[in-house]
């Protein structure tokens, strides 16, 4: 074979230059996460950490508006009922409604947290900016009020306390703690790209609730000690502070979606189901925990009572509990939340809001649409049916896919939208 030195020179420089971008690559995202800790050791301890007051927002007026108006003018809704933009919000996932201003703080699976501020009271949000800009966040989904105000953020491997967001969310500083720190979550082993998404509750019990994936289709049997031991695919709870951590439940797919029934007080949550077994199977599951310790069939099931093929050769636990409602296959449960206000009419009250992101390995796509369940006297599902719809047009275009949902001071409903990047307004009659 001929040599070529020139071509193995250049090869060379090559690697090196790749070697040494890679090597620059790294340095600034550990400077970048060093910063971020020494930033959050300082605001932990109310010092200024000098970031800019010019803090990043985004734009609220433009054409974007009018083409949302388009989409939601197409959006199909129970009789009296009306829906409108809230905010344009990049990335729009879990949100959470400040108790006392009613700022509405929003998560996402990117790197950002944002404040949306409707500054008039006309329904309509007037600001849209980051918030605690001077902290690293990764992936910081999950985001939660307790009753007394304090914000909490679940992240893919950390949770954070922002004790006054609603007071400090105006400058870049905001008082700032780790009630679980980086890599203590989960394990840094099991960090993956898929199932990330944490979503968290403060309980009736005053305990934190975090949901917690796991990375796969269906987990290997080598990973159930594992998964059992720490909570994934599944519920933890724990303190405020984060001390005494248990798992609640197992069994769990990936929720991204969990509420608590202010009547009696259960605990309720969607889950992902097994992909990649047909267009019509496994069902996507809403679920009721009524105490600690239940198991919900995964990866024995996957959704239902349709068994994986994984795990057919093994017997389930005998006490699994079955969803409260099976869903469309492969619609993609997500955010949920039960409806307080005195907004909407009786029927409404008392029941369920979910939202159905959408299918991405269906033949024919279903969901991208809000989804309402009854309850019956004695706390269980009664009926689920499609409450807003049109997302989807009829040749399988996502005009936008719902995220989740939570409910205004008002008693209006708050749909958020990752893929249009938006919030939009469910309101009743004149409201």
């Amino acid at each position: 074979m001929t040599k070529n030195p020139r071509g193995q020179r250049a090869g060379a420089l090559m690697a090196s230059t790749i070697l040494a971008g890679a090597m620059v690559l790294s340095a600034g995202v550990s400077g970048a996460l060093a910063q971020s800790t020494d930033n959050l050791d300082k605001l932990s301890n109310f010092q200024s950490t000098g970031a800019s007051m010019e803090m990043e927002t985004v734009p609220q007026t433009g054409p974007r508006v009018a083409a949302f108006n388009k989409t939601l003018a197409g959006i199909k809704l129970p009789e009296g009922f009306k829906i409108s933009l809230y905010a344009i919000v990049p990335d729009a996932r879990e949100m959470a409604v400040g108790p006392s201003a009613g700022v509405v703080f929003v998560g996402t699976r990117k790197s950002k947290v944002w404040a949306v501020t409707d500054r008039d009271k006309d329904r309509v949000a007037d600001e849209v900016k980051v918030f605690a800009p001077s902290i690293q966040f990764k992936l910081p989904n999950g985001v939660c009020f307790s009753k007394d105000g304090f914000l909490f953020v679940s992240e893919q491997n950390r949770v954070l306390l922002f004790p006054a967001a609603e007071f400090f969310y105006e400058g870049p500083d905001v008082a700032a703690f780790q009630v679980v720190k980086q890599g203590d979550l989960i394990p840094v082993t099991e960090e993956s790209f898929n199932h990330t998404a944490r979503v968290c509750r403060i309980g009736p019990d005053d305990k934190l609730y975090i949901t917690l994936g796991q990375p796969f289709n269906v987990f290997p049997k080598e990973k159930m000690d594992l998964y059992k031991k720490v909570g994934m695919s599944g519920i933890v709870r724990m303190d405020r502070d984060g001390k005494n951590r248990e798992v609640y439940a197992t069994g769990v797919r990936n929720s991204v979606g969990m509420d608590f029934n202010p009547r009696d007080k259960t605990l309720w949550f969607t889950d992902n189901q097994v992909d990649g077994m047909g267009d019509d199977i496994p069902p996507g599951e809403l679920n009721r925990a009524t105490k600690e310790g239940e198991n919900f069939g995964f990866p024995y099931f996957g959704g239902g009572s349709v068994r994986t093929v994984e795990y057919k050769d093994q017997t389930p636990p005998a006490d699994a509990v079955k969803p409260e409602v099976e869903m469309a296959a492969h619609a993609a449960d997500l955010g949920m939340t039960f409806y307080s206000g005195q907004q909407f009419p009786q029927a409404y009250r008392g029941g369920i809001f979910s939202v159905q992101h959408g299918s991405w390995n269906r033949t024919t796509p279903v969901g991208a649409r809000v989804m309402f369940t009854t309850l019956k006297e004695d706390g269980t599902a009664d009926k689920t049916e499609v409450f807003a719809s049109g997302w989807l047009t009829p040749n399988g275009e996502y005009l936008g896919r719902p995220a989740s949902v939570a409910q205004l001071n008002d008693g209006s409903l708050l749909v958020s939208d990752d893929t249009a990047g938006a919030i939009y307004r469910i309101s009743y009659g004149d409201n």
